[in-house]
């Protein structure tokens, strides 16, 4: 509901992070995700949806919480996620987009490189075509 298109379009182009937080299981997808991914924006996201297979920690971005191998749903979870937000945030995201900026725009062409290839309209309609409509 009022999703706004030309806002969406600027956050996904115009962003360092794509920062996202959906509760687990609950994320379908996460195509934002996605959509920043090929503009070489980082993620940091709670390991759901897409971002269980986009995800290579410091490689196309960061998670937050433990690996859903990991994951027991109870009441200690937001508590964990947030406290593995924060100490990314100040320990690694931070330092690491002011202190060396090779290493960020290294992990931007992995974003690209990684996430951009494989997530994709055109690799989903081949899917659709040789899966769905060519059995």
């Amino acid at each position: 509901k009022d999703y706004d298109m030309d806002i969406a379009f600027k956050l996904v182009s115009g962003v360092d992070v794509w920062l996202n937080t959906p509760l687990r299981p609950r994320e379908a997808s996460g195509t934002s995700g996605m959509k920043a991914a090929h503009n070489g924006v980082l993620n940091f996201s709670v390991l759901d949806g897409w971002w269980i297979e986009g995800h290579i920690e410091g490689f196309t971005g960061w998670s937050i919480g433990p690996s859903p191998t990991e994951t027991k749903l109870d009441d200690n979870m937001d508590t964990r996620d947030a406290d593995d937000l924060y100490n990314k945030l100040e320990y690694i995201i931070i330092p690491l987009f002011y202190n060396n900026r090779q290493i960020w725009i290294r992990m931007m062409q992995n974003a690209i490189g990684k996430n951009a290839y494989y997530f994709n309209s055109h690799r989903m309609m081949r899917r659709y075509v040789t899966e769905a409509y060519i059995r």
